[in-house]
């Protein structure tokens, strides 16, 4: 491998992903890290389409690994396995003769996500690399946003897999500022608090739903473990339900804080003290970054307007591999956008609606799948829940729902019906259907709100 190579991994959280990690950070290689719940073909459009030159992967994902190897026709000399895959060479090989001091002409390496692809195939989001010694560039740094400091007896819990970006931005900033890490390699809500009690933890990253999963322990669970020791309970990556921060901040105290931001860079930092202040923001930007709302024309909006959000990276740009269309479809000057509609305040500060791709349209009036979900997560039976638009003869478009229950509570009729009463009254429907009505869209009955399938 050369400088500006790739590989790839498909680990689960362990030593051998921070391996990894280092290793092309130190070498000036491009690490592509591959979600381990993608299929064999997925995952080989992301080798291929990287221009992964090495495959790294644990023997728990043998099949879809070997499959994936396969059909990228990656030589049988260029895989490797963490355990035994039958066409791999071991990954010790990859430890081997290699010299106790560092080697000359280090360059800094990077991270190259995937995204999500909900429209289409994922792309990569790459970044130049700077071509300078890897201890010229302060890998921690970004952390100062969230006010952690270096070493300070920091303990950092990674309770989510590796190969999201935030997580193993944030894990890797941590190693590289001296503090300790605690990984899982499952997420178990009690588990969580565990190790929180155990190791002293003082940081993680976290999605709402591990909120969500956390508060539905049965109360002498939640009591029975120590979290004072956390100082920052960083939480991003999806909208969080009004009740469930609260619940957290009460719970957790002022450590509930809250980013926005996309795997192409730029966001947005809440503390607990600026969410009370102002419930449902996510906060203004961050020092390295800028925010702004365009309508459709691309005309900047003023304070209170929704409309698109875009972000602004002051410290370099990015480009989706092999896709410059792509690239110069979201963007307006410097600025770039993954879709979100929201608003800014007088003071600067991001109110987010939704994903404008997963607005639904029904008769005329835009609702949004957020509002409902939020209350469907304030039931107590419900464990998650995700809703959705699917074509309706009359109205364009109507709401479904899908729901896990929560434990102890069986799906079926009675279920869908207790559902349908907790949503119809509703504060945050309400509030949408009266801010509907103030915009002169065609009022609809409240019940249209939610339509349940038992499922």
């Amino acid at each position: 491998m050369e400088r500006g190579d790739a590989f790839a991994v498909v680990l689960p959280n362990g030593v051998e992903f921070f391996t990894a990690y280092l290793a092309a950070s130190q070498a000036g290689f491009y690490l592509v890290p591959v979600n381990h719940h993608l299929v064999g073909p997925e995952i080989a459009w992301i080798v291929s389409d990287s221009g992964a030159k090495v495959l790294i992967a644990h023997e728990r994902f043998a099949v879809t690994a070997r499959q994936a190897a396969d059909e990228a026709d990656l030589p049988a000399a260029h895989r490797y396995a963490v355990g035994a895959i039958d066409g791999f060479r071991p990954y010790a090989e990859l430890l081997d003769g290699h010299p106790e001091s560092a080697p000359p002409d280090r360059t800094l390496g990077w991270v190259m996500n995937y995204t999500s692809g909900t429209t289409g195939r994922p792309r990569g989001i790459r970044r130049p690399l700077p071509g300078k010694p890897s201890e010229q560039a302060y890998l921690g740094g970004f952390l100062g946003i969230f006010g952690i400091k270096p070493f300070d007896d920091n303990v950092h819990l990674a309770c989510s897999p590796l190969y999201h970006t935030a997580v193993l931005q944030f894990a890797g900033a941590s190693l590289h500022i001296g503090h300790r890490l605690v990984l899982m390699d499952k997420w178990t809500p009690e588990e969580m608090l565990r190790l929180i009690d155990a190791h002293r933890c003082t940081h993680t990253h976290m999605v709402p739903t591990q909120f969500h999963r956390l508060l539905a322990l049965p109360e002498h669970i939640r009591r029975s473990y120590d979290v004072s020791s956390m100082r920052h309970a960083i939480h991003g990556a999806a909208p969080c339900p009004d009740h469930v921060k609260r619940a957290m901040i009460d719970w957790w105290g002022h450590c509930v804080e809250e980013y926005y931001a996309a795997s192409e860079g730029g966001g947005a930092f809440a503390t607990a003290e600026d969410w009370l202040k102002k419930p449902g923001t996510v906060g203004r930007a961050w020092p390295i970054s800028e925010l702004a709302v365009f309508d459709d024309d691309g005309n900047r909006l003023p304070p209170g307007q929704l409309g698109t959000v875009y972000l602004k990276m002051n410290t370099g740009g990015f480009a989706y591999h092999k896709d410059e269309a792509k690239t110069r479809k979201n963007r307006i000057g410097d600025f770039f956008t993954v879709g979100d509609l929201g608003y800014l305040d007088e003071d600067g500060c991001l109110f987010l609606r939704d994903r404008k791709t997963d607005v639904i349209i029904s008769g005329r009036v835009n609702i949004y799948p957020a509002e409902i979900e939020s209350a469907l997560l304030a039931h107590p039976a419900v464990a998650d829940a995700a809703t959705f638009g699917i074509p309706h003869d009359d109205w364009g478009e109507e709401v479904k729902a899908v729901v896990e229950p929560a434990p102890g509570h069986e799906p079926g009729p009675t279920l869908a019906t207790s559902l349908l009463a907790h949503c119809a009254p509703s504060r945050r429907l309400q509030t949408a259907q009266e801010h509907r009505l103030h915009h002169g869209d065609a009022p609809r009955p409240q019940r249209q709100a939610l339509q349940a399938t038992p499922a």
